[in-house]
């Protein structure tokens, strides 16, 4: 039977896993689908996701492909691989796909949010999904720093050290912010881009808390912006308070 091609929308927390890619130890989102899907298939799978998520970060909608050639309703697929998944990881949702459609290449944007609790201590249901900063914070600061990010500029300054990327120009769409008031109810900023660098958004808002709590001033993000430099960026948030929320695709890509 000639193969198909499967859209797949997975949520997953990240925690105790080593990312979305296989690695050769430790559980990967990658490792745990395929194996899954090899099961219906009779036969080793590979799947590509839209998105390679870090060792702690998490997806509310992750992307994936793959190329089957079982005739199985989506539906029948769907509750299969939930049966034998962790509870971690979950698909929610499966769809047939034109012929070919790669959910990495086929993507035109991603949307990521960071949650940040800033209060004196963090609530125990929050404390694996946000990064607590105790300190003292000047969220007005931290959103006239992030307006100068806006737009189409080259983003070097916050891509992860070790990096083979090359081209680091990308066009950041927004970055918002909502939510904050107390240890259960964390501050969310949420950036949309048509790419991604690693670690990234971790980058830009580890630079943007570094600004909050006065380390620099908000106008030194454009300079830092400009210089190329990941040294002149300010420190890299930790992963568990990273998701993964959204993948952007041309309505003729599905």
């Amino acid at each position: 039977m000639a193969p198909r091609t499967l859209k797949l929308t997975l949520a997953y927390d990240g925690t105790g896993l080593v990312g979305w890619q296989r690695q050769p130890a430790g559980i990967s989102v990658q490792a745990l689908l395929e194996d899954a899907l090899a099961a219906f298939e009779g036969g080793p799978v590979i799947v590509h996701g839209a998105g390679r998520t870090d060792a702690g970060v998490h997806a509310l909608a992750q992307v994936a492909s793959v190329a089957l050639t079982v005739a199985h309703e989506p539906h029948a697929i769907q509750r299969g691989l939930n049966a034998v998944l962790p509870a971690a990881v979950r698909v929610t949702a499966i769809e047939d796909a034109p012929p070919g459609f790669h959910a990495r290449f086929a993507a035109i944007g991603k949307v990521y949010e960071y949650r940040l609790v800033t209060a004196p201590f963090v609530s125990p249901f929050h404390a694996r999904y946000a990064w607590h900063v105790p300190q003292r914070i000047d969220l007005a600061a931290m959103r006239e720093a992030g307006a100068a990010l806006i737009g189409r500029h080259d983003f070097a300054a916050f891509q992860g050290t070790g990096s083979a990327i090359v081209e680091t120009v990308r066009t950041l769409d927004s970055l918002e912010w909502t939510g904050g008031g107390g240890p259960d109810r964390p501050l969310i900023v949420t950036l949309a881009a048509d790419g991604f660098l690693r670690h990234m958004v971790r980058n830009i808002v580890g630079t943007l808390v570094d600004v909050g709590m006065r380390r620099w001033a908000p106008g030194a993000m454009a300079a830092i912006l400009a210089s190329r430099d990941r040294a002149r960026a300010g420190r890299t948030a930790p992963p568990q308070g990273l998701f993964l929320v959204a993948v952007r695709y041309r309505e003729d890509a599905l």
